[in-house]
């Protein structure tokens, strides 16, 4: 039986969003704050129970999530949370890299004065989130910053690619945005990225954009590595 703060803490409010909808946020959410862990298996039953919806929409929101990558399905066991990939971690800040760079250049080019403004705000906002340890507040946020600067250099279609890593890109942000002293690093990172916008300056905006996802390359790298590490 699941225990009753379990039920509690998953049970799905109803409003004008749809059960799947409202049910895969729950998930989505549940995964990339390790409420479920890497590995842990995802029994339709329980996750009915938890959730207080139907077995169609559970299986509709693993399936989901599968296309996400934040569930794989394991013969003779199911749907489980996925692990996370140092190889695929790699191959997905490398293409955070290119395609950020590339916006963080053509935003400095070619964006409004008023794209701009809204991105120091944006920043303003991470890192008031940050100081507050609102981890989730820091994603949210970022993930904005970047859609407008995506938006803002016309890049609709490549932001598009971006999104369809975003749960990817979500986990392991939740993984590196807790590590020591990232908040003051971060602050230098996105604060380079915004000033280089501001002078208009394409190369120093790539550069300063590709700098920050080469560093939380490093930090999840290195913690991948220790996950990876039989306990002593």
């Amino acid at each position: 039986m699941v225990p009753a703060k379990d039920v509690a803490s998953l049970k799905v409010n109803r409003t004008a969003k749809t059960l799947r909808e409202l049910s895969l946020e729950k998930m989505r959410e549940a995964i990339l704050s390790e409420h479920f862990k890497p590995g842990e298996r995802l029994v339709e039953r329980h996750l009915c129970e938890q959730l207080d919806v139907s077995r169609s929409i559970v299986r509709e929101v693993l399936r989901h999530l599968e296309t996400e990558g934040l569930v794989e399905s394991i013969a003779h066991q199911g749907p489980v949370v996925a692990t996370l990939d140092a190889d695929q971690a790699a191959q997905i800040y490398e293409i955070r890299a290119l395609l950020e760079g590339h916006a963080a250049r053509l935003c400095a080019e070619k964006a409004s004065d008023e794209v701009i403004e809204r991105l120091d705000a944006l920043n303003r906002k991470i890192q008031t989130a940050f100081e507050n340890e609102d981890f989730h507040e820091v994603m949210v946020r970022t993930a904005a910053f970047y859609e407008a600067m995506f938006t803002g250099s016309g890049l609709t279609m490549a932001w598009k690619v971006v999104q369809s890593l975003n749960a990817r890109i979500n986990r392991l942000r939740a993984m590196t945005i807790s590590a020591k002293d990232r908040r003051v690093e971060a602050a230098v990172e996105m604060a380079n990225i915004v000033q280089a916008l501001r002078q208009r300056d394409p190369q120093a905006a790539q550069d300063a954009s590709q700098a920050h996802v080469r560093r939380v390359a490093e930090i999840a790298a290195q913690k991948l590595d220790q996950l990876a590490k039989p306990p002593v």
